[in-house]
């Protein structure tokens, strides 16, 4: 699904076009926002709701949750815009420059960094006196997305995470009745079922949505804390042995060539119902698809598999910014308030959003029993580097280990070029 994966790959032109007019980004612009002759505010909010037609999202919030909003809330009034996902970042970059910024935005994970170091979005906790109170109930995977140069721009709003989905039938074939839940048991189950013609992973790419599960889970890391260097850290031992688990897989025909660029290869989101993949990471949209193209799969939800680090996920999704255009802040800030309350993140889970908000774990779990795996991974999910830079960091992995999975280097040598061609880049946005 790329608006969670791939949400910053689009920065790269919308960036261009923000820095050009940097000015413009952060002081010209001025939000759409206004006052009605009743005296009450109108807010206007920016998202992406309806992306794909879901008209299920944009009802949940346009009939129910903005009217529950505004009726606690009568000197408030939101006036929601729905933009296509493709659109909505460089309408943001445009209209800082030289156009009307709305008050709020959802945004995805990866655009906060980018337009908050461009001064699009203001500093939440500079401006909201309740900021570590609210931020202190989210989940930290989710919550670090919105930090840059030591400030947050932003709340999570909604989550996604990677899973371990596995096809029971294919698991059969091997005569395995449960999925690995280790490190050490993916490696065993990957000869037993390369003997049955199946493989025990497939994935889509080496980038950072994909590999840093592994990297996490063998107890490594991408970066420093403070997101400056990778140099010693994505190229440490553990890193490369999260890493290395796959490349030997891959190299044993254990691992389809998929996850090396193979534009041919079966697709994860059908292998894995045709019973040719045993086991992938994807997310709660699945369900979804599955259901519609192959009602008869009935697969299998678990933690990825744990490694020295543990069972550690990528985290995706949304977070709400303001706006440092906005003329409304004390207004907009109280609808940031109510997105993480519990008449917010619940009715928003009955649409298939994930919460926030740890506490409101057990009812979203009871209103939706089949995203119990996710709610349980989203605890220990982490955040991809949350920098402007973070599109060129995953071109960089997925051309380092593209090249180490086809042979022509080892994943040593991968990750050690990696870290240096990224250094230069997490060094350049701070």
């Amino acid at each position: 699904m790329r608006r969670h994966r791939n949400g910053a790959l689009a920065l790269g032109t919308a960036a261009a076009v923000c820095t050009a007019l940097l000015a413009g980004c952060s002081s010209n612009a001025r939000s759409t926002g206004s006052s009605a002759a009743d005296g009450a505010t109108t807010l206007t909010f920016w998202g992406t709701y309806g992306n794909g037609g879901n008209k299920v999202q944009t009802d949940a919030l346009n009939k129910t949750i903005i009217p529950a909003f505004e009726k606690a809330h009568p000197n408030i009034k939101i006036s929601y815009i729905d933009i296509p996902y493709d659109s909505l970042l460089q309408k943001l970059t445009t209209s800082a420059a030289g156009g009307k910024l709305p008050d709020l935005v959802r945004a995805d994970l990866g655009w906060v960094p980018k337009m908050g170091a461009l001064g699009v979005f203001a500093p939440l906790d500079q401006k909201m006196s309740d900021f570590q109170s609210l931020a202190g109930k989210t989940y930290p995977g989710s919550l670090a997305t919105n930090k840059f140069g030591g400030h947050y721009y932003g709340l999570p709003l909604d989550a996604n995470t990677r899973v371990q989905i596995s096809s029971p039938a294919a698991l059969k074939k091997a005569g395995l009745t449960t999925p690995p839940a280790t490190f050490n048991e993916l490696k065993a189950a990957a000869s037993k079922l390369k003997a049955a013609k199946v493989s025990v992973f497939a994935d889509s790419g080496l980038q950072g949505w994909n590999v840093y599960p592994w990297i996490w889970s063998a107890g490594g890391s991408v970066t420093n804390a403070d997101q400056t260097k990778a140099t010693g850290y994505l190229n440490s031992p553990a890193s490369v042995a999260g890493v290395q688990l796959l490349a030997d897989l891959y190299k044993s025909g254990a691992i389809p060539s998929l996850i090396a660029g193979d534009k041919g290869a079966t697709q994860t989101s059908d292998g894995l119902p045709k019973g040719t993949y045993a086991n992938i990471l994807d997310g709660p949209w699945m369900i979804g698809i599955w259901s519609g193209q192959y009602p008869g799969f009935k697969p299998r939800y678990s933690p990825v598999p744990a490694g020295p680090g543990g069972s550690v996920s990528v985290v995706g999704g949304e977070d709400i910014a303001m706006t440092s255009a906005s003329q409304h802040q004390d207004a907009a800030e109280t609808f940031i308030r109510f997105t993480q309350t519990a008449d917010f993140q619940l009715a928003m889970a009955k649409t298939g959003q994930m919460s926030v908000v740890t506490s409101l774990a057990g009812q979203e779990a009871a209103a939706s029993p089949e995203l119990k795996p996710f709610i349980k991974q989203l605890g220990t999910a982490r955040a991809r580097p949350s920098v402007p830079q973070a599109p060129q960091i995953d071109t960089v992995l997925q051309n380092e280990l593209t090249s180490a999975f086809q042979g022509k280097q080892s994943v040593q040598q991968a990750l050690d070029k990696a870290a240096g061609e990224i250094d230069p880049l997490l060094t350049a946005t701070h």
